[in-house]
């Protein structure tokens, strides 16, 4: 019965991580876009910065389960819990340098483009970022494994 509560109690310091992790993607991308993030996802309902959110917290939420992973052969919990929450650092910091350098190539202001909707349909740069973002998130964990 002991080892259930130890591992709830892990999970839970895991998952606390996780969302720091998380919470830290959401700041960088804020900061890279053009306009208040939380304004134009929740308020305005746009779903061009829905997509690229969505693709970033899932590309997060895959590099923080790998670091996981790693982190279960190193030593102890408090080891895994660094490991875990420096690898998820360096996934949000990759996937925000990928997003700012698919901006600089890309036609245009990036930012704007996401966050334009036309006919309610987000525009396809919003697509390309949530998936760079997938994308970068599965290579990092992949470098983890």
């Amino acid at each position: 019965m002991g080892d259930i509560f130890q591992s709830a109690g892990e999970a839970l310091l895991y998952g606390l991580i996780g969302f720091l992790v998380m919470g830290l993607g959401f700041v960088a991308l804020d900061l890279v876009t053009p306009r208040r993030l939380a304004d134009v996802v929740w308020r305005e309902r746009n779903r061009g910065a829905a997509v690229v959110l969505g693709g970033q917290m899932l590309g997060v939420g895959l590099v923080v389960t790998k670091a996981i992973g790693a982190s279960e052969s190193e030593d102890g919990l408090g080891y895994g819990l660094l490991s875990t929450g420096v690898y998820g650092v360096v996934g949000v910091l990759l996937m925000t340098a990928v997003f700012a350098l698919v901006g600089l190539l890309a036609p245009g202001p990036m930012g704007a483009a996401i966050f334009e909707d036309r006919d309610e349909r987000p525009h396809p740069a919003a697509w390309v970022q949530a998936v760079t973002y997938v994308g970068t998130g599965l290579m990092v964990g992949a470098a983890l494994s």
